[in-house]
Parts: structure tokens; sequence; C-alpha cells
């Protein structure tokens, strides 16, 4: 089984199909992963979205397709990573509530009222200022 790393060196560097009649390989392999990788680039984006398009074709065709496409390039961006939201886990904490039950309650609690809820978690120790 590949990982996506080398699914992707494949594609954007050695131009060496790794899928070669590896049935393993082609049920490994994440076609929207890929796409979404490959669209952080100006030069592979249009490929990408070509792919998006049709979800339908087989696996082995999509990463012919960008193995073929995709001119050798070493391409590297950070795995974009949701942002925080303050208070966030101190109202989930305080009312036990999941993320989208304290996302709700974020909206209409004050600053008073989120600064009261810290206070009445707060385990003592250094204080965040």
């Amino acid at each position: 089984m590949y990982q996506l790393k080398d699914y992707l060196y494949s594609i954007n560097q050695s131009k060496k199909s790794i899928l070669n009649d590896d049935v393993d390989g082609e049920r490994g392999y994440p076609p929207y992963i890929i796409n979404r990788c490959l669209s952080s680039f100006t030069d592979t984006i249009l490929f990408a979205n070509e792919m998006n398009k049709h979800p339908h074709l087989p696996k082995k065709l999509q990463y012919d397709f960008l193995l073929n496409s995709v001119k050798p390039r070493k391409r590297f961006s950070p795995w974009a990573r949701k942002d925080s939201i303050d208070y966030l886990d101190i109202v989930k904490e305080y009312y036990g509530y999941n993320d989208d039950k304290a996302l709700q309650a974020l909206r209409i609690l004050t600053m008073d009222q989120l600064d009261t809820i810290k206070k009445a978690l707060s385990k003592g120790g250094k204080h965040e200022r």
C-alpha cells in the first residue's frame, strides 16, 4: 500500500507510474486528496479541476492523466489547518457542548460573560495575560 507522498512524488517529480498493475495501489489512490494537493499551485490547478469534474473515471485513468500531464517540478505546500476560535474550548468545557453548539453560544455571549466563564474554569497557577 502506498502513502500519499508516494503518489504525489510520482506525479510531481519522478514521472514513474506506481500503479502499473498493482490492484492495492489503485485501491489506495485518493483522487480527491491528490486533486486538493495539486490545486495549491497555479500550474496544476486546471488539471486538478479537470479531474474534479470527472470523479466517475477509474482511479487508474485519473492517476495516468495527472502523471502524463503535469510537468515535473518540486512542489511543496504545508497542509491547511483549521483556524482555532478564541474561547471555543472554554465554552465547550463549561457547558459541555460540542463544536456546533459552542459556536452558536459564542455568537450570543458577551465578552464579560466569556471572561466570567474563563475565571470560573481557572484552575490556578500562572494567569494568562
